[in-house]
């Protein structure tokens, strides 16, 4: 049985007529902006319901047109809630664009009565039996990739951890080959013979890519990841240890069976920083942790021996663990988006939704993060929230980060992108609404801050920027092992230590960049499929990627983004 708020989005999918055939959508009943599924044209006639509406300008696929009159600093409604501030007289008909309309959103409070409610949501009873094969840890979590990292504690290791990495990946068969992209020697040869620019452009090169070629030592390490980044020392102190707190959260992610963790020596990040961060999450952390201090050594070429030495024994020791038959509620999904569009509210979100809400029924876990992405609909999440403890903290939260970013000259409302606003984002509120599909229906159990630890069964909400690899990078540093990440113009995002699936919101970008996006809801759009259909459909291939028996297109590529959050700098 499906929840409201899919059924909301499902009922009026596609609402044609005799006099038209463009597909439009209104998402909820209080909405005045209406969605184009499709092209339309200036002077087409569209029906919703009873209601003749003559479009006064083109509006393209993605993007929104007015239901009514729409008069000077009159609300906009999307998703049921204030999404914009009239700015200029609109039309019934007319496009909504960033002339027409700013941001707004409604102000938010904490109501009475917290404990006094009561939560009715689906069993999913019919998921009792799906499991998946993963890598069990003492502590009880299940990993679903058994990974070793290299990490450094400062910027000034970052060479060192390449070099490790040239080593490493190489003679112990992790390194993934591949062929040149195209063939090079092809325009230097023709360069050579004279031809012009226009001719080395027009030239037909055949490109060709074999996949990676990968032979093991060690075949139940399922890879070594080579963490760099540009912190550690010589900014604010609370950003190391911050780093130090998110770089212990990689350490005791289930997916992650040991590291191996360079310093110089004399940084800010120091290892009895990280030590302590490590006792405060996990004081019963048994996986083998490597630390290794350049300013100990006699020379470097000493330091990287002795770091591939201890590195190679604790890959012996990583490498006894097996897959084993784990319950869903060994899961903790983390739940992104990046390259949004005007479809990701009404397909692929609602689809991680869907997901996530099986997932929490089952017992497991899911983070809902990046909370600029929030702005809009902090009422409905505080009225989600089991305690008023928690919605304190997260009002708390949400108000200190967009008046510290105001004060930068970056509000929520300069959050979306040039691609978000050219694909129908129009305002960060519209944004938002649709961002926030991906938390589905669930109660919030638990409010975390940056790097603080998922140690509650249920949906979660953390403290991360809108910054698709910080926040990505903040999901697997806060205990997700698998992430799902949801697309509308393509990104190739992924994470050393987690599996990043990528779901597009459309059929057109599936089709266009199969190479970086692993599953489509853009049936949706297209009417061919429900978000139900379509979440069972994911929720099968994560089960698959989470066994190990699909690779997703992150890996394949090598993407393995981190970027930790430097919290005065980011938005």
């Amino acid at each position: 049985m499906i929840l409201l708020d899919y059924l909301i989005i499902i009922i009026i999918l596609l609402i044609t007529s005799m006099k038209s055939s463009k597909k439009i959508l209104r998402i909820h009943p209080k909405d005045n902006l209406i969605v184009a599924l499709s092209d339309l044209n200036k002077s087409d006639v569209v029906y919703l319901e009873d209601n003749e509406i003559n479009l006064k300008t083109p509006v393209k696929a993605k993007h929104k047109f007015a239901l009514e009159n729409l008069n000077l600093g009159e609300q906009v409604y999307l998703y049921g809630v204030v999404v914009g501030r009239v700015t200029k007289k609109i039309s019934k008909g007319e496009i909504i664009t960033t002339q027409n309309i700013s941001h707004c959103t409604e102000e938010y409070h904490l109501p009475q009565n917290f404990e006094n409610k009561t939560w009715s949501t689906s069993k999913f009873d019919n998921y009792n039996s799906k499991s998946f094969l993963g890598y069990h840890r003492s502590d009880g979590k299940v990993g679903t990739e058994n990974n070793w990292l290299v990490i450094p504690l400062v910027f000034c290791q970052n060479r060192n951890v390449e070099e490790l990495k040239k080593t490493l990946l190489s003679e112990l068969g992790y390194e993934k080959t591949r062929e040149r992209v195209f063939d090079i020697d092809s325009l230097v040869k023709n360069f050579k013979a004279g031809a012009t620019n226009k001719e080395l452009l027009d030239e037909e090169i055949l490109s060709s890519q074999k996949e990676y070629l990968k032979n093991p030592l060690f075949p139940n390490v399922d890879g070594i990841y080579f963490l760099t980044h540009e912190g550690g020392c010589g900014g604010a102190k609370s950003d190391s240890l911050s780093l130090c707190n998110l770089l212990a959260g990689y350490i005791n992610n289930p997916n992650v069976a040991g590291a191996t963790v360079l310093s110089l020596g004399c940084q800010h990040a120091q290892i009895s920083i990280l030590e302590h961060s490590l006792k405060r999450i996990a004081p019963g952390l048994d996986k083998p942790v490597i630390f290794m201090e350049q300013q100990k050594s006699t020379s470097e070429p000493e330091y990287l021996a002795e770091c591939i030495k201890k590195t190679f024994v604790g890959l012996i020791e990583a490498n006894k663990i097996k897959r084993e038959c784990a319950p869903l509620s060994k899961l903790t999904l983390g739940l992104e988006c990046g390259g949004s569009d005007g479809f990701s509210g009404i397909s692929a979100n609602p689809v991680l939704g869907f997901v996530s809400d099986v997932i929490v029924s089952q017992g497991g876990s899911a983070v809902l993060s990046e909370f600029p992405e929030l702005n809009g609909v902090e009422q409905e999440l505080i009225n989600r929230c089991k305690t008023l403890k928690n919605a304190k903290k997260f009002e708390r939260l949400m108000r200190e980060y967009n008046i510290k970013a105001t004060a930068l000259g970056a509000g929520f409302d300069s959050n979306p992108s040039p691609g978000n606003i050219k694909d129908g984002l129009i305002t960060d509120a519209i944004k938002s609404a649709g961002a926030a599909k991906k938390g589905g229906t669930s109660p919030v159990v638990d409010v975390l801050d940056y790097t603080e630890q998922v140690v509650l069964k249920g949906l979660n909400l953390l403290c991360t920027p809108g910054n698709d690899v910080e926040s990505t990078t903040a999901l697997a540093g806060s205990g997700a092992n698998i992430i799902l990440f949801t697309t509308g113009l393509g990104t190739p995002t992924g994470n050393p230590a987690v599996p990043v699936v990528k779901v597009a919101t459309n059929t057109i970008l599936y089709n266009q960049m199969r190479d970086i996006i692993d599953f489509n809801t853009g049936t949706i759009i297209d009417g061919i499929s429900s978000i139900e259909d379509c979440g069972e459909k994911l929720l099968d291939y994560v089960l698959e990627v989470a066994s190990g028996r699909k690779e997703v297109s992150a890996r394949k590529l090598g993407q393995d983004d981190f970027i930790p959050w430097k919290r005065a700098m980011s938005l």
